[in-house]
């Protein structure tokens, strides 16, 4: 069972769409009321509230994928860094090796 948001997003299985979600209720919330506390108008407030939302949503939606991409991009080198490590340990390719041997000349 699946929610889909405006018919299209579906909240579960999408990254960063219920964090996205929740956030924008809350600043459509938060403006909403800070608005109607300010001026006293519902339907502007209203108004205001639904800015909110969509401006809080957007907002956060692209901050959260922003990160998630950083994240993915930094689990790939690690995974290639891992990969090459078991690949070259002990050879000749070793890097380690290399700052070892060179460090036993100095000496």
């Amino acid at each position: 069972q699946s929610f889909k948001l405006f018919g299209f997003l579906d909240v579960q299985r999408v990254p960063c769409a219920r964090e996205s979600v929740l956030y924008g209720s809350v600043g459509s919330l938060v403006i909403g009321l800070g608005h109607f506390l300010a001026t006293s108008r519902v339907r502007r407030s209203c108004d205001f509230a639904f800015g909110g939302f969509i401006c809080t949503m957007l907002g956060y939606w692209f901050y959260c994928r922003y990160n998630l991409a950083q994240q993915r991009i930094r689990q790939r080198m690690l995974k290639e860094g891992m990969r090459n490590k078991l690949l070259f340990e002990g050879s000749s390719l070793d890097p380690e090796r290399k700052q070892t041997s060179s460090e036993r000349s100095d000496s």
